[in-house]
């Protein structure tokens, strides 16, 4: 990612609803949801959406796809990395030593409760 695509995808994220709606495609996963559901869910009516919905597009942070009737919205889950990514890809580079604090997280994956 470039300093312009990381600008974009922040400004994006910059404000309530969208970093909302976002944070709830995230939780959700890959499936995504349909506007309507995102729409009942946050309290968002749907003009006001789907300009969020736009916006987040826009930076490539959520992803549409047609379904029967539906729009089902997304998260990239590979832009949100490269956001990550481009934060903290120079950690500590002009130290010494990097901070315990500084050091990339550890992601593990939840366990399922299968039977």
């Amino acid at each position: 990612m470039n300093e312009k695509g990381a600008v974009t995808a922040l400004a994006a994220l910059a404000q309530e609803s969208r970093l909302a709606v976002f944070r709830l495609l995230v939780q959700r996963g890959p499936e995504g949801y349909p506007a309507g559901e995102i729409s009942a869910r946050l309290a968002i009516p749907g003009p006001t959406l789907s300009f969020h919905l736009k916006e987040l597009a826009m930076a490539g942070l959520v992803a549409a796809r047609k379904d029967g009737r539906f729009i089902y919205y997304s998260p990239s889950f590979e832009r949100m990395r490269e956001l990550v990514g481009y934060l903290t890809d120079n950690c500590c580079s002009l130290a010494a030593t990097c901070a315990p604090e500084c050091a990339a997280p550890v992601v593990t994956r939840r366990k399922s409760k299968a039977a």
